[in-house]
């Protein structure tokens, strides 16, 4: 077990703390949810109720939706561009490990199976790790839409107002202010990091260059 939590514990602690805020999410938002309906005079929620409604769907995706296109696009914009000093850029000169073209590894045994199947196989492979967040990004920002109206509806419903169609919700100021409002706040604490890491250290850490590298080092 010791073993074990030697190779995986970065994984294994991230998504402990992850499910135990997002449990805390839950248990808070129902208290939340239920306050805002009593004094509306409707009934309360039970927990099962409330992780189905559209209050639970839409804060929650709207926070997940951001966090996936903060990293797809970090990983892409990674590929084109540099920041001079930056611990999270590659550097200016000489070449990239990453940037070996993985052909010319399809006969080592160990190299994954993309890379020794070839073709489109690999072609997919080459960028799946962009293509992925993309995904979940895509996925989550049609659960937000669908959380956000079943929300807006019961809201209006609360307030014996007629519901909005979908379509009417997701062309509204009210979604993509929900929306913006996250992918902004990704983007600055990218920018955070990129700069920051010109200047400052964190001794240990693969996102910080060595304590006594220069500003000026590009890269790890």
């Amino acid at each position: 077990m010791k073993a074990w939590f030697r190779f995986n514990g970065l994984s294994v602690t991230v998504l402990f703390v992850f499910f135990v805020l997002l449990i805390g999410q839950c248990l808070t938002g129902w208290q939340s949810h239920n306050e805002e309906r009593n004094r509306a005079g409707a009934p309360n929620l039970s927990l099962m109720q409330y992780l189905s409604s559209g209050h639970f769907g839409e804060a929650t995706s709207e926070n997940w939706e951001s966090e996936f296109l903060q990293m797809a696009a970090y990983v892409l914009l990674t590929v084109f561009l540099r920041q001079k000093g930056s611990a999270e850029s590659k550097a200016f000169t000489g070449d990239e490990a990453v940037d070996r073209d993985p052909r010319l590894d399809r006969n080592k045994p160990d190299a994954p199976l993309p890379v020794r199947r070839g073709g489109l196989l690999l072609k997919v492979y080459e960028y799946s790790l962009t293509l992925a967040f993309f995904i979940l990004f895509l996925m989550a920002f049609a659960w937000h839409a669908v959380g956000g109206v079943r929300l807006e509806n019961d809201e209006r419903a609360l307030d014996e107002l007629p519901p909005i169609s979908f379509s009417d919700f997701i062309s509204s100021s009210e979604f993509w202010f929900q929306s913006l409002q996250n992918w902004q706040s990704e983007f600055l604490a990218v920018g955070a990091i990129v700069l920051l890491s010109i200047w400052l250290r964190q001794r240990g850490s693969p996102e910080s260059k060595p304590v006594s590298a220069p500003h000026g080092q590009t890269g790890e």
